[in-house]
């Protein structure tokens, strides 16, 4: 890699492979000399490197913060360390074999570092594969008093899980068998007949919890309403337009 090679070189592949090594500050002198003469001409390369340190305040505040947890007891900076070794020893160690495992390495620091268990994988506005979510709306859910229904009109499965808070009830929604394109909310209704919008959201053309299909997940969704636990009497989940889907009483 001691020439800027033309886009279409043999080696441009392994100065591609560079870009994450670069942004983690683990290659050596000469290799990121060298992977900066091939940057000045790869707009393909900066690109992917302007993406890729965007993330350093991101990673500073996290890094204040104390850090996502990995597991229940916190992240080991152990762990960390061991994977950052890794990627610099296999970048010293394969100079003329750079593939997919450094970059695999490079990957896993990122999400260690900023997602922990609350990383999302998701595909925004293609119907191509299923989304796979751990969310905080989810893990609200399981934490919480839950209530359900299955509609029998509609046959949407909803159920509810609640939490009081000194400002109100959190409420988390999952809700299953129910197909797209779709805008709902979700609506708390008091023991007096008030309503307060807990939160609102859209379902895809291939829907949510859709059983024996890719798209079996439901959804989950969170939000707040200021009624207090005992001040609730059901919530109401329906679109936009004012199309019931179901009720669930509390």
């Amino acid at each position: 890699m001691t020439t800027q090679n033309s886009p279409g070189s043999a080696a441009e592949p392994a100065q591609h492979t560079d870009v994450g090594a670069y942004a983690l500050g683990v290659l050596d002198a000469d290799e990121a000399r060298q992977f900066e003469e091939h940057l000045a001409g790869c707009d393909r390369c900066a690109v992917e490197l302007e993406s890729m340190t965007a993330l350093t305040p991101l990673l500073a505040e996290h890094a204040r913060e104390g850090g996502t947890p990995l597991e229940p007891e916190g992240p080991r900076p152990e762990m960390l360390e061991r994977l950052l070794a890794a990627t610099a020893a296999e970048t010293a160690a394969e100079r003329r074999k750079r593939g997919t495992r450094r970059l695999w390495l490079v990957a896993a620091v990122f999400v260690l570092i900023i997602g922990g268990p609350l990383a999302t994988l998701a595909v925004s506005g293609d119907d191509s594969e299923p989304e796979h979510v751990a969310s905080p709306a989810r893990q609200m859910y399981e934490h919480g008093e839950k209530i359900g229904t299955v509609d029998a009109k509609t046959k949407a499965q909803a159920a509810v899980s609640l939490e009081k808070k000194p400002w109100g009830t959190h409420v988390a929604l999952k809700l299953g068998h129910i197909r797209g394109p779709l805008e709902c909310e979700l609506i708390a209704v008091g023991e007096d007949g008030t309503k307060q919008t807990v939160t609102t959201w859209s379902v895809p053309k291939h829907g949510y919890g859709i059983k024996g299909s890719r798209w079996a997940e439901p959804l989950y969704t969170h939000g707040g309403a200021a009624f207090s636990r005992s001040a609730l009497a059901r919530f109401e989940i329906r679109t936009l337009d004012g199309r019931h889907l179901a009720s669930i009483d509390v």
